[in-house]
This record gives C-alpha cells, structure tokens and sequence, in this order.
C-alpha cells in the first residue's frame, strides 16, 4: 500500500509516531485498534523526518516500525517546515498535510487505547469537533488583565469569526467552561489538507503575530489548543456535536500517561492496555522501553492501582500526579 490508495474503509485515522515513548504508544494504540475496531478505519503513523528543525534522528526504530506495518498501520513520513524539536504538539497540524487529501480523517494523540469499535461513534464530518475532556488551562486570568471574555474576543476578531455564536450561554460569563475550549487528543473534519492549513494558518498567527490581549499570556504549550477551537468554529463545528461518552469513554480513551492510566481509569482500559501488550512479539518489544515494563509487566500499575479510589479521586490532577510522586511510582 503507498499510503495513498483507498481500501474501502470509512476513513482515516492519523497518530504520531518518532523516536522514544511515542513510538512505544503508537503500537499500544495500533494494537488496540486491531484488536478492537479491525477493519472500520485506515490507520496512519505520521513520522517526523529529520531536518533543520528537527535536529538528531526522530525516526521511529526498525523493529517498531516493523510492529506497526504488521498490526496494519502505513507509516506516513512528514518534514516540519513551522514547528519541531521546540515545539512537538506542532507535529499533529503539520502531519496533517500528508494524509490522502479529501479523505475524512480522525486524529488522535498516540497516548489513546481503542476500547471498542469506532463505527459506534457516528461522525458527522462536515462538522468537526475535538475532545471535551479538558481542564481551563488557557487562559491563565491575571488580576488586572482582560478576561475570557476579552482574551477569546480577541482572538475571534482577529480571524472575522462570530463570537457570540461560540459561547455556551448556559455557563457563567467569565466561567472557561462558557467559551469553546478543547483538548487535542482528538479531533476530526472531511479534509485534512483544508482543517491543516487553516490549522497552520491560525496556529502561525497566533504564534507570530497575536492580539495585545494575549501578552500575559503563554503559548507553550497551549498554542494548538488556542487554534483549535477558532478552526472547528470556522467549519461550523463546535461542543456537544458527538454523542457523550463514546470517544473519551466506552470507544476510546487518552490516558496522557501510564501512570494516570492506572490512578483514574476503568477497569476496561486496564484491561484492553494488558491484553494488547501480552502477545510475545509485543511484549517483547515493549519491554525495550522502561516506563512500560515497570508499568505493566513489573506491576507498578497495580501499586498506583491500588493508591486510589476511581469513585473518589481529587479533583484536580496535579493532585494524583502528586501522591504518586510522592510513593515513589511515577514514570513517564
């Protein structure tokens, strides 16, 4: 397959993949999806090649690439010509650009197991949207600066986007949660090359040249979700346009770290994460990297496991993050 031939599936999904743990998430990821959603979608690994940008080698090693290409996935090499070693999370717009152009596609951060399968979730994508597990991490409010309201307006402004239409007038005025803010652990629209390049465009002129409203502000490493908000607004997508608890829930889930994986998710996805990785083949490879082999086959994870209450965690995760530093379990 070249990576551009159609094989009558539904559409394309797109993960990230280079040297260190991403690589070792994008075979948990493509593991499940094998074991889990077979033949519902195309699974791309975007590789970031090395260049002026990406200084040192971030190709993925031989015997994981070899991995992927063997549970299914086609490894999609990409150059980044704007983002880089300085900034990874660029890495998901420019990748973008290398998928089959006009097919639908779905992105999802390699830290991400499929529980289920995904023709359970029914995208619409003419209308994009993205992952509303998320905290209020930007903007960070200072005393006498503007607001959400202010901050955001700014940013509507700046690329003629209707403001008003984005609010969820069922949120407090100057509440985060009132204005379309995501996370990027997913996101999805009919196109990559039209949802990459307006991604591109907003992300660089943020970046290069943003309103006087954001100079208190930072960008690292909040810039791609800053974007990506006024990107899904521009093609008519928004909040609440998938059902609840599919992606984010009973089909997927974006753990970010075994650690938190363990702490704060279900039984499910203990589960799906330790049957993927149990094959020898898979095993074996994954033992290379070190925070997977005392997570799972160690069996720090049943000690962090056991740390917590899932139907009484703390509210807020640098909370877990924490006590688990604190026992002397953390690995990332």
């Amino acid at each position: 397959m070249t990576g551009t031939e159609p094989d009558g599936s539904g559409f394309n999904l797109m993960i990230v993949g280079q040297s260190g743990r991403l690589q070792y998430e994008a075979v948990l990821f493509a593991a499940s999806l094998a074991a889990n959603s077979p033949g519902v979608a195309r699974l791309f690994v975007a590789e970031p090649q090395p260049g002026p940008r990406w200084p040192g080698n971030p190709v993925m090693d031989a015997p994981v690439r070899e991995m992927l290409e063997d549970l299914g996935a086609t490894i999609l090499p990409f150059q980044n010509r704007h983002f880089g070693k300085d900034y990874p999370y660029g890495n998901k717009i420019e990748a973008l650009l290398a998928l089959p152009k006009g097919e639908p596609f779905v992105f999802f951060d390699s830290d991400t197991l499929v529980l289920d399968s995904l023709a359970r979730v029914p995208f619409d994508f003419d209308r994009p949207s993205a992952s509303l597990r998320v905290e209020g991490t930007w903007p960070k409010i200072e005393l006498y600066g503007p607001g959400y309201t202010q901050t955001w307006k700014a940013l509507y402004d700046k690329f003629a986007l209707d403001f008003d239409s984005s609010l969820d007038l069922s949120q407090p005025d100057e509440y985060w949660r009132r204005y379309l803010y995501f996370n990027a652990g997913f996101f999805y629209y009919k196109c990559p090359h039209q949802f990459g390049q307006r991604f591109l465009d907003y992300a660089l002129a943020i970046r290069d040249d943003g309103p006087e409203e954001l100079v208190c502000q930072t960008l690292d490493p909040w810039l791609d979700q800053v974007a990506l908000p006024l990107v899904i607004h521009s093609f008519g997508g928004g909040r609440d346009v998938l059902p609840p608890g599919l992606l984010d829930g009973e089909v997927t889930c974006h753990y970010r770290l075994l650690p938190l994986l363990y702490a704060r998710e279900s039984d499910r996805v203990v589960e799906v994460l330790e049957s993927v990785a149990a094959p020898n083949k898979v095993k074996k490879l994954l033992k290379t990297y070190d925070p997977i082999k005392k997570m799972v086959f160690h069996e720090r994870g049943k000690k962090v496991r056991a740390l917590f209450d899932r139907d009484n965690l703390p509210r807020k995760e640098q909370a877990i993050r924490n006590k688990i530093k604190r026992e002397g379990f953390w690995v990332r």
